[in-house]
Order: structure tokens, then sequence, then C-alpha cells
């Protein structure tokens, strides 16, 4: 399968998913991802992008002076967004796109978002430095995700899962943003690191 074909593919597995994703992801937020969500959007300031909105989990959660642009990759996932939005009578600017490839200038937003998200997006090292590369400088940027446990037979089972999941839906379990962050010269913040440390949220500063 080439990489157009893959990510068509990928692309219809998510449309297909927007139908139950606000069901799973509840599961997961009681179970697993505690407030991080709210932890995350709590933070946002100015003008904020979110990158790989979903069907808009997050929309509710935002301070009431952002101003939101979401970009989400997959058309059903983006319709849940919008209706999401309508109902809330928030005036974000919802559109498709592909984080791997930002359709947005340098250095347009104060805060960058993304949650749970990285750890599907085939190329996540492509799409951070499409999130550093949007982001002003002095900004900050707001991650969370699941993460490769902090001990080995968690890892292990993680790789195991990682045989069924990556060829299904292109979703890692082995994955730590976190250690890509100096490369691009973004200094933590705040961390938390859980549930075993499967689960990691950060806030790092892009330096001025």
């Amino acid at each position: 399968m080439d990489s157009k074909d893959r990510a068509d593919h990928l692309r219809r597995y998510w449309d297909r998913q927007s139908g139950s994703y606000d069901r799973q992801m509840a599961f997961m937020d009681r179970k697993f991802f505690g407030d991080t969500r709210s932890w995350i959007c709590g933070q946002a300031r100015g003008d904020t992008l979110e990158v790989a909105v979903g069907t808009g989990l997050n929309l509710p959660l935002y301070p009431d002076d952002v101003r939101l642009t979401g970009v989400e990759w997959s058309p059903d996932m983006l319709d849940v967004a919008r209706r999401r939005a309508s109902r809330l009578g928030l005036a974000a600017d919802l559109r498709e796109g592909d984080a791997q490839a930002l359709d947005l200038p340098d250095a347009a937003f104060d805060t960058v978002v993304c949650t749970f998200s990285l750890c599907a997006i085939p190329d996540h090292r492509q799409a951070l430095a499409e999130m550093v590369r949007v982001l002003r400088p002095g900004g900050t940027l707001l991650l969370a995700d699941h993460v490769a446990g902090s001990a080995w037979p968690v890892r292990l089972a993680q790789r195991l899962l990682e045989l069924v999941t990556v060829p299904m839906g292109g979703e890692h379990f082995l994955r730590r943003p976190i250690l890509l962050l100096p490369e691009h010269g973004l200094a933590v913040e705040r961390h938390d690191r859980f549930k075993l440390g499967l689960v990691e949220r950060l806030t790092a500063r892009k330096r001025a």
C-alpha cells in the first residue's frame, strides 16, 4: 500500500469512527485520562489552534476569550465537531486539513493544542514540527496523549497491541512526543505522567 492509499485507508477508518468516538473517549476519560482535557484547554490563551480537533470534545472546555481554529483530517469527524460548535454557540473556525502539512501561516497562534491524536497521525514528527512552525515565539504548546508505559512489561503489551492497531487504524502506543521537544527549541514548563506512565500531558514554551 503506497502512502496515498494508506492515507485514504486511515481517513475512511476515522470517518467510520465518527459515530462512536464520543462514547469510546468518554470511557477513556473516566478510566484513564481524568481531568486532562480541562487541564489542557484551561491553559489556552489568545489565538488558539487545536490540531486534530476530532469531534470537538474539547470545545466547551476553552476559556471564553480564546479565538479558536480547529483542523481535522476526517470529514465525518469534522461534521460532528461543527454541529457541536453550533449547539454551544461557538464561533470557532473548524476546517479540514492535514496535521502534517498545515495550510496556515508561520507564527500565527499564541497557543497550539493537540490531545490524544499524535498517537494516530502517521508522521507525528512532521506534525509536531508543523505545530511549532505556526506557534508564535513565546507561545504555548499543550499536548496530551497515551504514551509508552514506564515499565517494560507494559511496553511489551503495547508493542503486541500495535500489531493490530497500527495496520487497522494507524494508532501507536509507544510514542513519547515530549522526547522530541528539545530539537524544536521548546522548554517544558508543566508535566504530568500517570497511570503506569501510560498518560502524559505537558505545557511547553517556544523560545521567544
